[in-house]
């Protein structure tokens, strides 16, 4: 084994960091976790994601967390761990604005797939014309549940109208849209 062989977590945050669009600002290690501290482009915040080694994630891991957002000024975080999380621990970090990356977030691009359609977030202005041409509210949309791996990997929260472009043999290019659930 290399000296610096790059671990599971770490390559989950690279797939991510380059599937988001998210910028990396500053990376460190901090109490046995990996640190990266990055910023959001569409959202213009700034984001801290963790990587933490394989364990359960508790309460008490969200709590560190937060307590380092807090410190840093930070309000988004992004936890990453190959253990699983308490109900409590999931809990938690949706109060205190910490995504859990799922242990089973791929370590490999999934879009470069043959059969995963590219698949994109609308922007409101978007949202308003697609819904406008159609004539129709959201929730009328076919829908897609927000744990779909595609929809974990841009980063797409329930709310968001997403656009998913297949190749098509007959007609070049198929749009469709999806309503993503809870």
């Amino acid at each position: 084994m290399s000296v610096e062989e790059e671990t599971l977590e770490e390559r989950k945050v690279n797939i991510l960091l380059r599937l988001r669009g998210y910028k990396l600002v500053k990376k460190e290690k901090v109490k046995g976790a990996l640190s990266y501290v990055v910023e959001i482009p569409k959202e213009n915040q700034q984001a801290l994601i963790w990587c933490v080694p394989d364990e359960t994630v508790g309460i008490l891991t969200i709590n560190r967390m937060a307590k380092a957002m807090k410190e840093a000024k930070i309000e988004r975080g992004i936890l990453v761990s190959s253990g699983r999380a308490t109900n409590a621990a999931k809990q938690a970090a949706k109060k205190k604005r910490i995504e859990l990356l799922p242990k089973t977030f791929p370590v490999f691009d999934i879009f470069k797939h043959t059969l995963v359609p590219r698949h994109e977030i609308l922007t409101q202005e978007e949202c308003e014309k697609v819904l406008a041409e159609y004539r129709v509210k959201p929730y009328q949309l076919p829908q897609i549940k927000a744990s779909d791996p595609a929809v974990k990997a841009i980063g797409a929260k329930p709310g968001d109208i997403l656009r998913i472009i297949r190749k098509s043999p007959t007609a070049g290019e198929h749009i469709a849209y999806r309503y993503v659930v809870e």
